[in-house]
């Protein structure tokens, strides 16, 4: 456990001097300020006003923002060690292959989620400062569903780094992966696709094992619990899981991809770099 904590630590201290840890807490930070900034807590959208209307609107962009982010810094995790040489070293080294794989993983979650939440949170504090009313069931939900987006795409970036043979190999099949999981994003063309005499289960299911997808319809379901947005393909979401099964599932179906996917990396880093 000490080996985990330790590689944890080091991977935590080289992410923070790295430049794209600068700009990646900078544009969260950013967000958040310039949503305040232009006024956003004044204005009303569905019914949504003060920091709910804030916090709409950035889980919203970071949807878009922390998938491709994790995926593009991740992948150099073991890619970039391999092209390094440092796995020469490793083996020289009284540290366990398990701890150093599921430090890093560690290490980095923490380092792609702090920013991401303390920019949600330093929002909270604000608006509690200029005495704003703070939604905290929507922040607590929110705070879940950044922490699964975080765990998911940085398990599917530890697969890839594992998998790739070289750097430019693995942020180049990080960059596809995110590009199709965009591709298939939205349910709307899913209810044309019900429509059509698709079976609506079946439909529904395919959109949902995007994660992308989950993410994006959880967070239009805490301003639409009856997501009508959503067309037809609501229905069916519904049906299946009804409004509290459904935010659930969002929370637990992509942690455990994310989970699922890092172990599957760690077999392949095991058997392909080390035996």
């Amino acid at each position: 456990m000490n080996q985990l904590w330790l590689t944890a630590k080091l991977d935590i201290v080289e992410s923070l001097r790295a430049r794209w840890f600068q700009i990646y807490t900078l544009v969260f930070g950013g967000i958040v300020a310039l949503l305040f900034v232009f006024g956003l807590t004044e204005s009303r959208v569905l019914g949504f006003i003060g920091l709910s209307r804030l916090l709409v609107t950035y889980i919203q962009l970071t949807m878009a923002i922390l998938p491709i982010f994790v995926l593009i810094t991740t992948v150099r995790s073991v890619a970039g060690d391999r092209e390094a040489g440092v796995f020469e070293y490793l083996l020289s080294l009284p540290v366990a292959l398990q701890a150093w794989f599921w430090g890093k993983f560690l290490g980095r979650y923490l380092v792609v989620f702090a920013p991401v939440f303390l920019a949600m949170f330093g929002a909270v504090i604000w608006a509690s400062i200029v005495d704003i009313e703070v939604p905290w069931n929507m922040f607590a939900y929110y705070t879940g569903l950044l922490a699964a987006m975080a765990l998911c795409f940085l398990g599917i970036g530890m697969l890839i780094s594992a998998f790739a043979r070289t750097t430019d190999m693995a942020q180049g099949a990080a960059f596809m992966i995110w590009l199709v999981l965009l591709l298939f994003l939205d349910l709307i063309l899913l209810g044309v696709m019900i429509q059509g005499r698709v079976d609506p289960e079946l439909a529904v299911t395919l959109a949902l094992v995007n994660p992308l997808q989950v993410f994006r319809t959880a967070a239009l379901a805490m301003f639409d619990p009856q997501l009508i947005v959503l067309g037809p393909s609501a229905y069916v979401i519904l049906d299946l899981f009804g409004t509290d099964g459904f935010r659930l599932f969002a929370l637990a179906y992509p942690a455990l991809l994310g989970l699922g996917s890092a172990a599957l990396g760690y077999f392949l880093f095991r058997r392909g770099d080390l035996l």
